[in-house]
């Protein structure tokens, strides 16, 4: 599928924003951490938006010129950092200070990302939903990959439901044994790729979940 893709830059955060927040609005991990759709709709965006600042002033932000679907993605070196990441914490204190679910799911994602090998993370990738359905995650992840495969780096991301964990085993990547099971909520998947893995085929035909701090 022929898209154009560039980097985004701070002028497109609004339109980021707004993407992230309409295509995760029901998923499974965001019903988690806000369980009341009222109250999610008026802090989802804001909570995402955290991820999104995380990858604009450290990562790359990927982003169909349309603005119809987006990539979130930060570069993680062999070396643990000096100083604890106070990404959950700020989530939290950003979004929704009395909710303890939104710093939790990003330490349970934190203890078990893997360490000691410099990899790209997949932080986020969202279809806008009027255009799920097309192709447009595999448009969009595509090339990305092709950057891993050239430079030997490994690609992690978290899948947030079976579906999605099957489709991206289809781009190569593998499930790491370590479930992230949220308190009285719903699993993710931690899956790894080797740089040249080759799946079954594309990612499918709808891009999955992957949030993590």
């Amino acid at each position: 599928m022929g898209v154009r893709i560039r980097q985004a830059g701070e002028r497109d955060r609004e339109a980021v924003v707004r993407l992230l927040d309409e295509a995760f609005m029901h998923d499974p991990v965001s019903g988690w951490v806000f369980p009341d759709e009222a109250h999610r709709r008026r802090v989802h965006g804001v909570f995402l938006g955290v991820f999104l600042d995380t990858a604009l002033a450290e990562g790359r932000v990927d982003l169909i010129e349309d603005g119809t679907a987006a990539a979130l993605w930060l570069h993680v070196p062999a070396e643990a950092p000096e100083e604890e990441d106070d990404t959950p914490a700020r989530m939290r204190e950003t979004a929704d200070p009395d909710n303890e679910r939104a710093e939790l799911i990003g330490r349970l994602t934190g203890a078990v990302h893997p360490q000691g090998r410099a990899h790209e993370y997949l932080l986020l990738i969202a279809v806008s939903p009027d255009r799920q359905g097309e192709g447009l995650g595999t448009a969009l992840l595509g090339p990305a990959l092709e950057r891993c495969d050239r430079e030997g780096l490994p690609a992690y991301l978290e899948a947030s439901s079976a579906r999605s964990c099957h489709l991206y085993r289809r781009m190569g990547f593998a499930f790491t044994d370590s479930a992230i099971r949220l308190p009285d909520g719903p699993q993710m998947w931690p899956m790894w790729r080797e740089p040249g893995a080759r799946g079954s085929g594309g990612v499918g035909r709808d891009a999955g979940r992957t949030p993590a701090p």
